[in-house]
């Protein structure tokens, strides 16, 4: 008698399996693991070598992972939000690092190829220092919550079709090239690719700054040349602060005292922190209380490591920190009339990516918050008669001595808390004229300006000029030669053409405690951003 044995459709199943796994066995490289605790062996299969490590991220995916990208990487992503997204973002290059990579800024806002009247600019860049990453990828994930919440969250789309939004995601690509993931502290990637600091490159009002102009400093100084950007920030890493100008002073020097029991000690003398104050030094602070403010973490001033210093609610005089020579925000608000501060949002400098989501939802809200700051204060027009607008007119708030001008539309933009204020406006063969005007705390002031032609002065003695100015015989100050009143010209900014004046008292200190201030003004810059 023959015995026939019958298996079930389960048994069947498992055979089935274990002849699969027998026949894809030399495909697959196995690797035994025993459990300390004596636990059965478990097997792991580990990819084929060679291959990269899985990343979530893709260049033309929706969403955007948590990792850092590359300029390759970058400039993909970039190009695809773009083109999906064309009604709301705008890619252009300002210029080129000295490797050739392109410079690109991403405006993001309803209008995004053009400007549209009566809509403020306002910027954001990071990534200036090569091995302080963070913030390149903070603007790429800003720029994509922008676009994926345009329609979904009322806020956004409030800013976006009030606002021009330009990001620079990275200043300084090269650098970045060349830093090390996980590297929280040092120097290898902050400087570009000829081994200039970016943020000691640019004029300086204090001090004259010698260094020769980098392609990346000349892109950027060229495109606020032809933006009137409102506000602006730049992110940094090596700290948690909110930093603003001005971070130089006429007397940045280290303290003259001599240590009794060494006079090494001397070198490691702490910088005299005085704080150097600008004429908008409420605005500043309070520009940077509200970005300190809305951070998870910032306002609470507590220090990164031991030995570096705490900041009260998260921000600091730029001076009072450290001083230094050649920075953006102080060019920035100095030359453009830009309010520009520093953002300080990591403590280490390139953290590992798997914090990148962390700092996300720390910095989301101030990010978001901080640009919206630039419709808080006085906004209007400056017209002549005809109700035609006047470009370049220059304006000042009296007491604040660093200026402003108007755009080819007339248009101007300052943030100002609530008050009462005048503003003094100046145009070429146009009477000046003096305007008071109040700002409130819930919504910004519209103030239209109309100046009036300078008139001719007929004859000579006892005249009277515009503005109830007497002329006597001759033409006098603001009198051309032919009889045309022009008013002396406010200066277009706070920026004289050479070095500002305390330059003299502030580099006249050439010896060795000179060297020593600038030896540790570097070794500061590496530690701390």
């Amino acid at each position: 008698m023959i015995l026939r044995t019958t298996t079930t459709p389960l048994q069947q199943q498992q055979q089935l399996q274990l002849l699969l796994l027998m026949l894809l066995l030399p495909a697959i490289t196995m690797a035994k693991t025993v459990n300390p605790t004596g636990d059965p062996l478990q097997i792991q299969i580990q990819p084929e070598r060679g291959l990269p490590e899985p990343r979530a991220y893709m260049p033309d995916a929706q969403h955007l992972d948590f990792v850092y990208h590359d300029h390759e990487e970058l400039t993909r992503f970039l190009r695809a939000t773009s083109a999906r997204y064309p009604n709301l973002t705008a890619l252009y290059s300002i210029g080129k690092s000295i490797q050739g990579r392109d410079l690109w800024v991403m405006v993001v806002s309803s209008s995004p190829y053009e400007h549209m009247v009566g809509k403020p600019d306002v910027k954001y860049v990071g990534n200036i220092h090569g091995n302080e990453p963070v913030g390149r990828e903070m603007l790429l994930h800003l720029i994509q919550y922008f676009v994926t919440s345009y329609s979904s969250d009322q806020y956004v789309k409030w800013l976006l079709d009030n606002t021009r939004i330009h990001i620079l995601p990275t200043m300084n690509p090269d650098g970045y090239a060349v830093s090390k993931e996980g590297t929280c502290d040092g120097g290898q990637g902050r400087y570009n690719a000829r081994g200039f600091d970016l943020n000691r490159n640019f004029p300086d009002y204090f001090k004259q700054n010698n260094k020769r102009g980098q392609p990346e400093t000349d892109a950027v100084k060229d495109w606020i040349s032809k933006i009137q950007f409102v506000l602006s920030g730049s992110l940094h890493g090596g700290a948690l602060v909110a930093s603003y100008p001005y971070d130089n002073t006429p007397n940045s020097r280290l303290l003259k005292g001599i240590c009794r029991s060494s006079a090494l000690c001397a070198m490691f003398q702490t910088y005299s922190a005085a704080p150097s104050l600008t004429p908008d030094d409420d605005v500043f602070k309070h520009l940077s209380l509200v970005y300190a403010r809305n951070h998870a973490k910032m306002s609470r001033g507590v220090a990164c490591k031991s030995a570096t210093p705490a900041f009260e609610n998260g921000i600091t005089n730029g001076a009072a920190w450290y001083p230094l020579t050649g920075g953006m925000q102080d060019y920035n608000y100095v030359w453009y009339g830009c309010m520009e501060i520093t953002l300080e949002i990591s403590c280490c400098k390139y953290p590992p990516a798997y914090e990148l989501k962390k700092y996300w939802e720390d910095n989301q809200l101030s990010m978001i918050k901080f640009l919206a700051e630039a419709h808080r204060g006085v906004q209007g027009f400056v017209f002549d008669p005809a109700g035609m607008p006047i470009e370049r007119a220059s304006i000042k708030i009296k007491g604040r001595d660093v200026g402003f001008q108007t755009t080819k539309y007339g248009e101007f933009w300052r943030i100002l808390l609530p008050g009462y204020y005048k503003v003094e406006v100046f145009a070429e063969g146009f009477a000046p004229r003096e305007v008071e005007f109040v700002i409130v705390e819930q919504h910004p002031t519209l103030l239209n300006v109309t100046l009036q032609p300078s008139k001719r002065i007929e004859g000579i003695g006892g005249a009277m000029g515009p503005a109830g100015i007497g002329v006597g015989v001759g033409p006098g100050p603001g009198v051309s030669p032919g009889g045309i009143y022009r008013p002396i010209q406010a200066p277009q900014h706070y920026r004289p053409p050479g070095p500002g004046p305390y330059a003299g008292s502030a580099t006249s200190d050439n010896g060795i405690f000179s060297t020593i201030s600038n030896g540790l003004n570097s070794l500061y810059s590496n530690i701390f951003g």
